[in-house]
């Protein structure tokens, strides 16, 4: 079938947001398969996330650092699980701030990617915080954006 009459995009390069959250495991598997299926490259990205912390925390800078490379394993983790899944190139960047504001500003022009893949609750449970989150990644993204339920 001709590709250009093909109603199913093509993607290259495929971000997906990952969290604690059973959504974004469920985003993390489906950005796998979307990868897989499209021979597209992952970048997997994780936020860490300001608000979380205290103000004596926030002006630590070893809690900071330890928090830091704690996402760090742990995103470390995803990108060998893609890998072993048959991804073919995968790519991790953590970044600091608000999720939603960091991913479409930030994240998408320096990774140049052409779909944007994440579940629609925040790893603590609170529906109308990450809800919002992922309004305002589907409002304001460049590129097409699948949230995953």
């Amino acid at each position: 079938m001709d590709n250009e009459n093909s109603p199913h995009t093509k993607f290259h390069r495929i971000l997906v947001g990952v969290d604690d959250s059973p959504d974004a495991q469920l985003a993390f598997r489906y950005a796998i398969s979307e990868a897989r299926l499209s021979g597209a490259s992952l970048v997997i990205c994780s936020i860490l996330e300001h608000e979380e912390m205290n103000v004596y925390q926030a002006l630590s800078k070893d809690y900071v650092h330890g928090e830091r490379s704690e996402l760090a394993e742990h995103i470390k983790q995803y990108r060998d699980l893609a890998l072993r899944a048959g991804v073919k190139k995968v790519d991790t960047v953590i970044e600091e701030g608000d999720p939603g504001e960091v991913i479409v500003k930030e994240i998408i022009p320096a990774v140049k990617a052409d779909l944007l893949i994440v579940g629609s609750l925040s790893k603590k449970g609170v529906r109308k915080y990450f809800g919002s989150q992922a309004a305002y990644m589907a409002k304001y993204s460049p590129i097409s954006v699948m949230v995953v339920r």
